[in-house]
């Protein structure tokens, strides 16, 4: 399989001028297409960092972030924005739904920017959200959804743009186990079966066991990567 991402020597420097945070060190990871990789270790480590870097909601020190052959350190802002709007799907701890919308137009949104016709935007968003188990909750606002029931709304906005690979953020830190373990089998079918592709930063057990690698860093550097 061909790898959809590849981190080169990537570092990532907070406050360089004053009291330098080293948050990513010299890093070098390739993840292939398909993969169910999360990324582990203790708080401070450079997980979410990392995700950011490959996400590319910040820039890296120095280094490079290749994703399908381009390589977004190189890219403007708006070609960035335009390239992860097409690319990378979002799933973060904190949902990030915007409130006065239902689930169906959250999940429009993305295609929405992405100048989708709205029986297309409306088609997609009411199969996605059917298929993470909210055929009952196409209308409701998040306020009237549970967190697991948001988050899976926030998995299946993720889902909508068709992306390359998937980026979740710490997604089961808010939830209870029942949650927990609904939204991990969603992901770990779609990964499955639709060979979607999910790195996830966590410290949580029960994500880890279901990764099929485990990537761990330490002050910002990769110190074991294990497949299981």
């Amino acid at each position: 399989m061909s790898n959809i991402i590849e981190t080169r020597n990537l570092t990532k420097v907070y406050n360089p001028k004053t009291i330098p945070v080293n948050a990513i060190n010299g890093v070098d990871l390739a993840i292939e297409e398909g993969e169910f990789t999360a990324l582990v270790g203790p708080s401070g480590s450079g997980k979410t960092t990392l995700l950011n870097l490959i996400g590319g909601l910040d820039y890296p020190t120095s280094g490079d972030v290749v994703i399908a052959g381009v390589d977004i350190t190189k890219l403007s802002e708006n070609k960035l924005i335009d390239f992860r709007l097409k690319n990378i799907g979002f799933v973060f701890q904190a949902y990030n739904l915007v409130p006065v919308l239902t689930s169906m137009e959250n999940v429009e949104f993305v295609m929405l920017m992405q100048h989708k016709s709205k029986p297309e935007r409306e088609k997609r968003a009411k199969e996605l959200l059917i298929q993470v188990g909210l055929a009952d909750r196409l209308n409701k606002r998040p306020a009237e959804l549970s967190g697991g029931q948001q988050q899976r709304v926030a998995v299946a906005r993720a889902l909508a743009s068709k992306p390359r690979f998937i980026l979740a953020d710490e997604p089961t830190a808010n939830l209870d186990s029942k949650s927990a373990e609904n939204l991990l089998e969603i992901m770990g079918r779609l990964n499955e079966e639709e060979k979607m592709t999910f790195i996830f930063s966590t410290h949580d057990q029960r994500v880890i066991d279901k990764g099929r690698r485990v990537v761990t860093l330490v002050d910002g550097k990769i110190v074991s990567d294990e497949r299981q």
